[in-house]
């Protein structure tokens, strides 16, 4: 329960300030019908976010209109739309330095022209969170939910996190700040979710009430100093690292770059507690035909196995929460009794196929199939992913 001293501090919206702990397990909620862009803006106005700033791209636009509504409103410190997504991740990125709360969004194309930024957030160890709503990148152009972009972020020293729905998106928000402000950790996080099938879609969702907000960010217990009047930009960068080419920058920047990792894996315990759990289950637990999926794919994956189980068939779904941290432990346990594992992904390159590989080399004597996989906005039906599982069992 929230302390005597935490139910009197308000902010100046009049919102109580409260923990992450309250507002994901404690307060009480009620049922609201909306998209997942309304969702982000809804857990922006609960975040105390200090500063967002925003480019227009499909389909996170509405997103990023949002929050510049809330702006308008007096939620949100300072919000303006940068000239292109190279611009707003750089200018996100002072932010942070500076001692903000920070959020932005993007999409497809977008996040790979802003793409050197991502490393640098990671080096520079400010918990950004970046709402990704993910789209086709690749010619010929599509604006349609391909999460191919994912796999271009998985080692840019990123936490990422991925939404299943428009309740776990919302969640995930407030969580992520919760997890990447912690002193130990302190990386940025990137809560992905699949275009259009979440972010345009409208659902249920339970809502805490709206006269409640995150305990504000102390940039004063990040593990990096804060550019403030005492701590000129210079200092921060740690210049003479950057300008010498010799073993002492060589290793300086080596050792920093295995930190920036072990900031992630520090993340796992806070991401357990926030997030309930590093993965989901659904269906026969002792199932011989196991999905690994994230996303929608593992809404899809469930409907199959629902299917499945109704013709005989053993099958579950494991859900994963988080990519970066890998769940590891959790997958080789989940999967332990598979005899085909089957990966729906909805991109091309079948990256979550290849990290589940690696995870279960030699851990695992399941057959692992990476199918169904459907790319550039392609639906992925129920039959479809039933029927990729009876032809393989025959």
């Amino acid at each position: 329960m929230q302390s005597v001293e935490n139910k009197e501090r308000v902010n100046k919206k009049g919102q109580k300030i409260v923990s992450a702990d309250y507002i994901l397990f404690e307060a009480p909620r009620e049922k609201h019908f909306m998209t997942g862009s309304e969702a982000v803006k809804e857990a922006v106005k609960r975040a105390s976010v200090d500063a967002s700033v925003s480019y227009p791209i499909t389909p996170q636009s509405e997103a990023a209109h949002l929050i510049g509504e809330l702006w308008a409103e007096g939620y949100v410190g300072v919000y303006f739309r940068g000239e292109n997504e190279f611009g707003v991740m750089s200018e996100v990125a002072g932010a942070a330095m500076a001692g903000a709360r920070v959020i932005t969004t993007t999409s497809g194309p977008g996040t790979l022209r802003a793409f050197e930024n991502f490393p640098m957030w990671s080096g520079t160890r400010i918990p950004v969170q970046l709402v990704l709503m993910a789209r086709g990148v690749n010619a010929p152009l599509s604006i349609q939910p391909d999460n191919l972009e994912v796999d271009f972020l998985l080692d840019t020293g990123c936490m990422i996190w991925y939404a299943e729905n428009v309740q776990e998106l919302f969640d995930m928000i407030i969580a992520g700040f919760a997890v990447a402000e912690q002193p130990d950790v302190h990386v940025p996080v990137i809560t992905a979710v699949d275009g259009f099938f979440v972010s345009h879609t409208r659902e249920a969702i339970y809502l805490p009430p709206d006269d409640i907000a995150l305990e504000p960010y102390n940039p004063y217990k990040s593990p990096m100093p804060v550019i403030d009047a005492e701590v000129p930009p210079g200092r921060f960068l740690r210049d003479p690292f950057v300008m010498k080419s010799n073993y002492i920058s060589y290793a300086t920047h080596a050792s920093w770059q295995w930190e920036v990792r072990a900031a992630i894996e520090r993340s796992r315990p806070y991401a357990k507690h926030y997030l309930r759990g590093l993965i989901e289950e659904f269906g026969d637990k002792d199932g011989d035909v196991v999905f690994v999926a994230c996303g929608t794919a593992a809404s899809q994956a469930k409907e199959a196995t629902r299917v499945l189980l109704d013709k005989g068939i053993a099958a579950k779904v494991v859900k994963l929460k988080t990519i970066r941290p890998f769940p590891v432990e959790e997958v080789i346990e989940a999967t332990k009794n598979a005899k085909y594992i089957f990966v729906p992904e909805f991109n091309v390159v079948g990256w979550l196929e290849r990290e589940l590989r690696k995870v279960l080399y030699k851990k695992s004597t399941a057959e692992i199939i990476g199918t169904p996989r459907v790319a550039g906005g392609m639906t992925m039906p129920t039959e479809v992913v039933v029927k990729e599982v009876l032809e393989h069992l025959k």
